[in-house]
């Protein structure tokens, strides 16, 4: 047997016994999310204490330049295009470090599957699912020269703004819990290090690096910090600090959070790494418990070790620091020599889990009339509409975007699957990426489509152009190199933004489908001339840019063909997006530029019409009601084509269920109309809402979602039946009947909440959700589900014992297809111990 392939043995194993120590939340094989923990998967006493041993001879070996240059990342001699890189020790035999971001697959300079974002997989309610998602990163981190992966990232939903909601898993703790501890054991299961992020309260993009989080102690456990608990429980090699404060004090030098609850309550044992420039400090980052300070060393490099020669820092404080990481790096077999082989990369089975998951977890919002799914001659006249039915909508923007090995367009798969015979005619809809300038537009003449710029030279024009009357124009430059400058009236169009906005420009829109970079502007310009000034560097290797535009005629023209295409067809799917990204949170809950009026007019002249969401989070739809039909399948990864056409034409059944609530409106969410809840006031944010986050505050309020948490629509129907509950140690056994009453095979998502107890004077929400189980039942199936409700589940926080405390007493359990569909309802009577 090869090293690699013990020694990934040995950690499937021990993480598996990690999975049958805490099960039982759920159902068979499924973690119980953030309940008790348990102990980290750890070697055999003898190897440990072998481990322990060889660690203190190195720590022993070590000088103090060494051991800070640990603790802090550097700049790669042989970069793979990794996120970061802490160089070893090569006289000891201590390997470099590369770390790679990973959320929905490993973020390098090469292919690799590009996995649907996490949200989706999330809306399939499978925890199983989520490790299976986990292996294929953590092979392919391995197989593609990585060590550590920057993911999984398990901040809550908060805000449906958040410009990073598609990176994470839920609004609700439970589901994050679960499906975060799972995801760790998949990944760590492949022998790459998992790093869970971002410790704590990162919910916004918004000000992130500066905004003071301010949330009650309560409010903390029973949310935010149950899915890092989660992880740790599920033996998570590393823990990423947050940028914000939390209660005052910078994340990455939170005694209170570092040292206090991740290492003294919960026990972690990795190591703590800053995100990227999110140390600001030497002595009371390292003395809170930092170990590593990410990309470089600023504050961990000279100033660290001049801090431990004039005694502000002990030495002993560092050494813990590099112990860490050392005992984590051992932990997974990078200190053993020879090193252990990396695996291949087996692009085919990415690409199969990528199909698996994303059809699992695409949500069926809406389906009035038998919208979907498509047959007879619905299925052989299809008109596709909309950019991201031709542009592949992959990934997200930022650390979330990978290069996938290729990625087929909706409109292939579509067309491909109606078969020969069947007519599908295809309308743009809205031009994402501009229509060339005419040549003769500017005076003197100027071609600005294709220009080509050779290497050490400039090429500029300038020119005068005119318009007949006002109008909006959007102009966009493509390009390969260093950004043009392009002036319009003597103002640059594309000026170079501060920090992370200028380098995560979004998924779909930073770049066009031929690969050149993008950035757009929309500008209302008045008749008369104007005149555009354009510079162009080469560069060391030269570059290729161009200049493109759209107008109102153009919009007009492309809406009108859109309209005139869903005429001439039985059916209409319009794909519709939003491109979020890290580095800025969402603006306005609404579909981007001119896409309501472009579902209003299609759907209005066909009311066949499907709209499928290519978006990051929740979305208003003041166009819903026009509709046939709404498929959720946010940014679903490389297959995503096929898993859409798959579950368009029925081969599939939707079975995944929101993980977020959907508002009716942009005022009716938990942080609307209320600054200080989002995005902060002067600086500082309050998570006043206390444990009533996503769907618990529409419920404590009274108010009436769009679409609630865990719906979902299946092309069969299902009756619940027969609940009974009872008593079982210090938890509940829920025991019911799900029945598919419908004529095809379907999914279900079975849902368990319960309500507060009235013996515990703490605040609490009207229900919480406390398990579920995810079905495939055949026509007229039925299947008695059994759930054991934790302890934990039916537990709160106390701030004045500073424990979780059982609600014992009397509580009312509900059962059903999401928050607010909940058919069976019953009482027991929790014992208290």
């Amino acid at each position: 047997m090869s090293e690699a392939v013990s020694r990934r043995s040995a950690m499937r194993l021990l993480a598996a016994a990690g999975t049958a120590l805490g099960a039982g939340a759920c159902a068979p094989g499924v973690p119980p999310g953030a309940g008790a923990r348990t102990a980290p998967p750890a070697a055999p006493a003898a190897a440990e204490a072998k481990g322990a041993a060889r660690i203190d001879a190195l720590l022993e070996r070590l000088t103090l330049d060494e051991k800070t240059a640990l603790l802090h990342g550097a700049p790669d001699p042989d970069s793979l295009g990794q996120a970061g890189y802490v160089p070893g020790v090569p006289r000891l035999g201590i390997p470099a470090l590369r770390l790679a971001d990973g959320p929905a697959g490993v973020r390098v300079a090469r292919p690799a599957t590009a996995l649907p974002a996490p949200v989706l997989l999330a809306s399939a309610f499978d925890p199983a699912l989520a490790r299976e998602y986990g292996r294929v990163i953590g092979r392919e981190g391995r197989a593609l020269g990585q060590d550590v992966l920057l993911s999984p990232m398990v901040n809550l939903i908060r805000t449906p703004y958040a410009g990073r909601n598609f990176e994470t898993f839920a609004e609700d703790p439970r589901l994050t819990a679960d499906l975060v501890g799972e995801m760790i054991r998949g990944i760590q299961d492949e022998g790459l290090i998992a790093t869970v992020k971002h410790f704590a309260l990162n919910n916004q993009e918004h000000g992130r690096d500066t905004v003071d989080v301010i949330a009650a102690e309560q409010t903390l456990h029973e949310t935010e910090l149950r899915g890092f608990e989660a992880a740790v429980a599920a033996g998570a090699g590393a823990v990423m600090g947050a940028y914000n404060k939390v209660n005052g004090v910078h994340a990455c030098e939170s005694k209170a959070l570092l040292e206090e609850v991740l290492r003294g309550s919960w026990g972690f044992d990795g190591w703590v790494m800053s995100d990227w420039d999110a140390t600001h400090s030497t002595v009371a980052s390292i003395g809170a418990g930092l170990d590593m300070e990410m990309p470089g060393g600023t504050h961990f490099g000279g100033p660290l070790r001049e801090a431990v020669r004039g005694g502000s820092v002990p030495e002993g404080a560092v050494d813990l620091a590099v112990h860490r990481i050392l005992t984590t790096m051992d932990r997974f077999g990078l200190l053993t020599a020879p090193p252990a082989a990396r695996p291949r990369r087996d692009a085919a089975a990415g690409a199969r889990t990528a199909r698996k998951v994303a059809t699992a977890g695409a949500v069926l919002l809406r389906n009035e009339h038998g919208t979907l799914p498509l047959t007879g001659a619905a299925a052989r006249s299809i008109a596709v509409i909309g950019p991201t039915g031709q542009v592949p909508f992959v990934s997200g923007g930022g650390s979330a975007h990978v290069l996938p090995d290729g990625a087929a367009a909706p409109l292939t798969a579509i067309r491909r699957r109606a078969g020969n015979g069947s007519t599908v005619p295809y309308a743009l809809g809205e031009d994402l990426y501009g229509r060339p300038l005419p040549a003769k537009l500017l005076t003197p003449a100027a071609d600005l489509e294709e220009r080509a710029v050779d290497p050490g030279r400039v090429w500029s024009h300038e020119g005068e152009f005119r318009l007949a009357a006002d109008d909006e124009w959007t102009l966009l430059v493509h390009y390969t190199g260093k950004r043009p400058v392009v002036r319009l009236d003597g103002e640059e169009l594309f000026p170079v933004r501060q920090g992370v906005a200028e380098y995560f420009a979004g998924g779909l829109l930073g770049s066009a489908p031929d690969g050149m970079s993008v950035r757009r502007t929309t500008l209302a310009l008045t008749a008369g001339a104007h005149r555009l000034a354009v510079t162009a560097e080469g560069g060391d290797k030269g570059q290729r840019f161009r200049l493109r535009h759209t107008t109102g005629a153009i919009r007009a023209a492309d809406l009108a063909e859109a309209v005139k295409t869903a005429k001439s067809a039985r059916s209409v799917v319009l794909f519709a997006y939003e491109d979020a990204t890290e580095g800025r949170d969402r603006t306005s809950l609404a579909l981007p530029g001119g896409q309501e009026r472009l579902i209003e007019a299609v759907a209005a002249a066909n009311p066949r019409t499907t709209v499928v969401l290519n978006t990051s989070s929740s979305t208003t739809m003041p166009w819903l009601s026009r509709t046939g039909a709404v498929l959720q399948m946010y940014y679903p990864g490389q297959e995503g084509a096929g898993a859409t056409a798959d579950l368009l034409f029925g081969d599939a059944d939707p079975g995944g269920r929101l993980t977020q609530t959907f508002p009716a409106d942009e005022q009716a969410t938990p942080v609307g109309g209320d600054p200080l809840r989002y995005p902060g006031v002067g600086g500082r944010q309050e998570y006043s809402e206390g444990v009533h986050v996503g769907h618990r505050w529409y419920d404590a309020q009274g108010v009436t979602p769009l679409f609630p948490f865990g719906h979902g629509l299946s092309y069969t129907t299902w009756q619940y039946e027969k609940l009974t509950v009872r008593p079982e140690r210090a938890g509940l056994r829920v025991e019911f009947t799900v029945r598919n009453t419908g004529r095809r095979k379907g999914t279900e998502v079975a849902q368990v909440y319960v309500g507060p107890s009235a013996e515990l004077e703490l605040d609490q929400p009207v229900r919480a959700l406390a398990g579920y189980r995810r079905l495939a039942l055949a026509p007229g199936e039925a299947e008695r589900v059994t759930l054991d409700i934790s302890e934990r589940a039916l537990s709160s926080w106390d701030p004045e014992r500073h424990a979780w405390v059982l609600g014992s007493g009397r509580r009312q359990v509900f059962v059903g297809r999401s928050s607010r569909e909940l058919p069976l309802r019953s009482k027991a009577v929790v014992a208290s111990r």
